[in-house]
């Protein structure tokens, strides 16, 4: 696309979300240069509300679109556009695609074949278990791991799978130059210099309020061919990224969990709504029609640098946790 500048300064307009965006630019032959410099009459004839035409006319006089490119070129931030061909094409069949979204690190065409696993951020041992278990044997499967960067459950599975050797995106509910939450700026460092992609759809200096989530859940489950909850509780907002994904046509999977436990209710109650019940990773790439990919080599190669207390210990734990005693 010409004129990217001018894309990038109308993505900065706050109320200018997807939707509208691509409204404007369809208007405007899809070039950002006449969008931006448009009489705001004919932007407000098109439906863009008067209080986003305001902040319009302000930004225009405040910000020089040139400079802005630069500076976020020059935080190391990358972008792609929905014009891009190499944008991923899972996303651009939703809904309401990001016409621009913004990464650091490396998005493959392998990342094609990848599945959302979320849940609580309120993790319990159990969760880790199962998150950790399914996330290394979904990578050995080839899936590219897609989750949040939340405490819980999604640092749980970004970290599981960059251990395992495979590849992990990150879709954050602000801007990559707020990471949030603070403590997995780690996190976001090694996925970005590693194995995948930090990715978010806010522009760089964008704050993490609570109303991008919504938002940033529909990445996820869009760029995924199917989303696995491990543990969450009834109201988690993770059940938001299992939704979205039922309506984008999206699988939805869900693991069981203790009935004595409030972190089991919510894949409890996606399965009452037909979700698949798992209880092993390999069920996942078999109900999405991936027939002859299921592998055993990582629980024999995980086996055999077991020594025998290992081994014992594992067998012991193998059906339920146990005090230390």
């Amino acid at each position: 696309m010409k004129d990217i500048a001018y894309l990038l300064a109308l993505h900065s307009i706050d109320g200018l979300g997807p939707i509208r965006l691509k409204a404007l630019l369809e208007h405007f032959g899809n070039d950002p240069l006449l969008v931006w410099e448009g009489d705001i009459r004919e932007i407000r004839a098109i439906g863009i509300p008067e209080s986003v035409c305001k902040i319009f006319v302000e930004t225009r006089k405040k910000l020089d679109p040139q400079k802005y490119m630069e500076s976020i070129q020059n935080s190391g931030i990358k972008w792609m556009t929905i014009f891009d061909d190499s944008y991923p094409k899972l996303l651009k069949e939703i809904y309401d695609p990001p016409v621009l979204f913004y990464y650091k690190g490396d998005i493959k065409s392998e990342d094609a074949k990848a599945l959302a696993v979320v849940g609580t951020r309120k993790m319990t041992g159990y969760g880790k278990l199962v998150t950790e278990k399914f996330t290394a044997e979904l990578v050995n499967f080839g899936f590219t791991i897609v989750s949040g960067l939340a405490r819980g459950v999604d640092s749980a599975a970004h970290w599981a799978a960059l251990n395992s050797g495979g590849r992990t995106l990150a879709i954050l509910g602000g801007g990559l130059n707020k990471i949030f939450p603070p403590e997995n700026e780690k996190l976001a460092k090694e996925i970005a210099e590693g194995l995948g992609a930090v990715i978010s759809e806010f522009p760089p200096d964008h704050p993490s309020v609570p109303g991008n989530f919504p938002a940033r859940n529909r990445i996820i489950s869009g760029l995924s061919l199917g989303v696995l909850v491990t543990e969450a509780a009834k109201d988690s907002g993770s059940l938001i990224t299992a939704r979205l994904a039922l309506e984008q046509g999206r699988e939805v999977f869900a693991v069981p969990g203790p009935v004595t436990s409030d972190l089991s209710r919510g894949p409890a109650d996606l399965i009452k709504e037909g979700a698949r019940l798992v209880f092993e990773p390999g069920e996942i790439p078999e109900e999405l029609g991936m027939v002859g990919v299921q592998n055993s080599e990582f629980r024999i190669q995980y086996l055999e640098k077991a020594s025998e207390d290992e081994r014992k210990i594992m067998d012991t734990l193998q059906n339920e946790s146990k005090h230390i005693d």
